[in-house]
């Protein structure tokens, strides 16, 4: 297929587009469904399958329920599902509108050109794969396998990961590994020899004290940890929150603490400054365990809580009253990790402070602090071995980051620029339920690796800004109408959790494991697909561990019984998986590979005159772009708010809703405007933007313009503004909070975005 120039072929005419309304509409299908009169469905009438939730990451386990006719009337938490303990969080319930929504991606689509313009043609599965199955092997034959890459996010990535292995290829990378927990993972291994992966295994229902660093529990909904910390909001712990923002968790807190942005490494070396200097650390704990405390007191000497408030503008006695509730209330006390900890560039740092911390308090493996999770076991389905390839994203970003445990996606995507000269080229793209123009950072970067590939798939369900590069686009069944691998995420007790397919797909929507068998079986891979349908797999799998799907269609969930003991017993003798054996204050492996082997504070600097911080977050309601559109989701928030602290107003001359554009130090103005939230909330020197909208998306498809209707055009996509990366030299991970915006009353007329 030729190298159409996808750039132009987004930006749709103002005539072809003239008749497309900019407002939500209400799909009439789902319109018609919930307003239709008819009985409560009675519990005897029900029909119950077992389903694993995809609004978000934390996957909670519940239950579909349906009528006879196979209309889907509500969704619940499992009661037996660690997870979610029987209950769904606004976005779990709302779910269904996925299903329901009427601007899915219906049909295969391939790109045609006709009389020079671009568009999209509904076709068949099977020229779609006629279509791939060619310009894969083109790829292959001109470059070779390694050179198409595989981006993926979420429950399907595997059934496409498991696709490139068998072909030929490990170029791939997942935007939420270098974009969001890497640098967490690399700072923990450093220190316990072990990291904390999801759900993280924080003792918050026995804890007595919580510390919470940018992370917007409540916000960001992750239902278990949002449960058991308003357990402990109710008993009466204490919960300290440092965050620029007064989040909804700041709000329910015994203290907030408003810091300044990029100042948080700052505060924690403080914070360990005190517990040592006042002997508040767990002694007994730290002798036994720890490898290093001596070169830790004398290195952290130096960062007062004095220095620390000229620093972070936190006084010091605050600085110092909050170190004494956390050692008063040791061991019960967690520094919670986050999750999204890619912040400012030195991250595998700042989560190492966090890590050390938790070990001075003697949290972990400590009831009311971290317990050892213990996750099930499944065997593996046989398959040959997969082929070894040439190169893989290891020689992309190992070699750089010596703690990279995955492909770093933006800088696979340095690899397919145009002036990338070397022998890692990325010249196919294979994309599966990401969006990289909102999930990866540098916008025009992104365009420019998207412009110079020579093909493009795209696996999805709705029609982001992402489809409109693509040369396949591929509808992809909701989670709904899915099976995917068992879910058997780690937590206090082993469990295996199940998704089965509701109804059927809607419109000609297929799984994700169908799509990719079918592709594999296209490139000659039959020996990595000995079964026709996915459930043979999981039945097998169930069946090594003394279940079936029989048993699991009805349960849903099923727990094991532990192996071994959730919590350290005093004097216990343990071996943590580090060099020293010990947890590592001072670590061997940074210290050997040429990084700091402890947590160094490095300044990133003020915000330059004329601008503000821009710091991005979650609402409760939404948690991707997707989401935006779920009609039930988009009901709860149609469109975001940008917080603007009353002194910025004043300057600027806002008032309250009133409508606004942002532009970037480079000249980048938003594509959209967004109405203006003027709040105390919100610290002076910086604007709160929630990620996920302004969505750009729309493509023509036989003449018509298709786009996500509810959230197109509404609110500005803050990772269009965001033109500084940090990136993290132990991970390679993106810090992203080192970026500012100034607030424009009008919108320029033209606007040119600086070199």
């Amino acid at each position: 297929m030729s190298n159409f120039n996808r750039r132009d072929f987004i930006k749709i005419s103002g005539a072809s587009a003239a008749g497309v309304a900019l407002t939500p509409k209400l799909s009439g299908v789902f319109q018609n469904f919930f307003q239709k009169e008819g009985k409560h469905l009675l519990e005897s009438d029900a029909v119950k399958v077992p389903t694993v939730c995809e609004v978000c990451f934390w996957n909670c386990a519940g239950w579909v329920y349906k009528d006879q006719e196979d209309n889907i009337k509500k969704i619940i938490g499992n009661d037996d599902d660690p997870h979610s303990n029987g209950r769904l969080c606004p976005r779990g319930t709302g779910g269904l509108g996925m299903y329901y929504d009427d601007d899915r991606l219906k049909k295969p689509l391939i790109r045609v050109e006709k009389e020079g313009q671009q568009s999209f043609k509904e076709v068949s599965w099977e020229e779609a794969f006629d279509v791939i199955e060619k310009n894969m092997k083109a790829i292959d034959k001109k470059y070779g396998k390694e050179s198409m890459a595989l981006l993926f996010h979420g429950k399907t990535g595997p059934h496409f990961e498991h696709l490139f292995k068998a072909w030929g290829s490990d170029t791939m990378g997942e935007p939420a590994g270098a974009q969001c927990l890497i640098t967490r993972e690399a700072g923990f291994i450093a220190t316990y020899g072990a990291g904390l992966a999801s759900p993280e295994p924080t003792d918050v229902r026995n804890a007595d004290c919580l510390v919470l660093i940018g992370n917007h529990i409540g916000e960001n909904m992750h239902n278990g940890h949002v449960q058991e910390v308003s357990t402990l909001i109710d008993r009466g712990g204490e919960i300290i929150t440092v965050d620029p923002r007064f989040s909804t968790v700041a709000s329910h807190s015994t203290t907030w603490l408003p810091i300044k942005p990029s100042t948080d490494l700052a505060l924690l070396l403080s914070w360990m400054n005190v517990l040592i200097n006042e002997n508040l650390y767990d002694k007994d704990y730290v002798e036994q365990y720890t490898y290093g405390f001596d070169l830790l007191a004398e290195h952290v000497q130096k960062y007062t809580p004095e220095w620390a408030e000229g620093v972070t503008t936190i006084p010091a006695a605050d600085i110092y009253k909050t170190a004494r509730i956390m050692g008063a209330a040791a061991p019960k006390t967690i520094v919670h990790p986050g999750r999204h900890t890619a912040w400012y560039g030195d991250d595998t740092q700042r989560t190492r402070a966090i890590a050390i911390l938790n070990a001075l308090l003697g949290s972990w493996g400590r009831k009311g602090g971290f317990y050892f999770p213990e996750k099930l076991k499944l065997p593996k389905e046989a398959h040959p071995p997969f082929p070894k390839p040439k190169w893989s994203w290891k020689d992309i970003s190992k070699k750089k980051h010596k703690l990279a445990i995955m492909g770093i996606t933006n800088e696979i995507l340095d690899n397919a620029l145009p002036e990338y000269k070397g022998p890692h080229k990325v010249k196919g793209l294979f994309i599966a339920a990401t969006n990289p123009l909102q999930s990866i950072p540098d916008e025009a970067k992104i365009k420019r690796a998207l412009d110079n590939q020579e093909f493009i798939v795209v696996v999805d369900t709705m029609p982001s800004e992402i489809t409109g590069y693509a040369d396949v686009v591929l509808p992809e069944a909701t989670y709904l109408e899915r099976l995917d691998h068992l879910r058997t995420a780690h937590h206090r007790q082993p469990n295996v959790a199940l998704r089965y397919p509701a109804v059927m797909p809607k419109y000609d929507s297929k799984p994700g494991w169908w799509i990719a068998r079918k592709i594999g079986l296209r490139l000659g891979l039959d020996d990595f697909y000995e079964w026709e349908d996915f459930e043979e797999v999981l039945d097998w799998q169930l069946k090594q561990v003394g279940s079936s799907m029989e048993e699991m269609k009805k349960e849903g969930v099923k727990l094991f019984p532990r192996n071994t003991p959730m919590y350290l017993e005093d004097g216990e003798e343990y071996w943590f998986n580090t060099n020293t054996g010990k947890i590592e204050l001072f670590s061997t492996d940074l210290d050997e590979w040429g990084y700091d082997p402890m947590p160094v504070y490095k300044s990133h600097g003020d915000v330059p005159a004329g601008f503000l911080r821009l710091i991005y977050g979650r609402l409760p309601m939404h948690t991707f772009g997707r989401t935006l559109n779920n009609p039930n989701l988009n009901d709860l928030k149609k469109e975001p708010n940008l917080w603007v602290n009353p002194k910025v107003a004043n300057i600027y001359g806002l008032e309250n809703n009133q409508e606004v554009w942002l532009q970037n130090p480079k000249g980048k103005v938003s594509s959209f405007p967004i109405h203006v939230r003027i709040t105390e909330r919100i610290r002076h020197d910086s604007v709160f933007l929630p990620h996920g909208f302004g969505n750009k998306g729309r493509i023509m498809v036989n003449g018509k313009v298709e786009e996500m209707s509810r959230t197109y055009g509404r609110g500005i996509s803050d990772a269009e503004m965001i033109s500084n990366i940090e990136i993290d030299p132990e991970t390679g991970g993106t810090g992203m909070r080192n970026n500012f915006v100034t607030i424009l009353t009008e919108k320029p007329t033209k606007t040119e975005e600086k070199s």
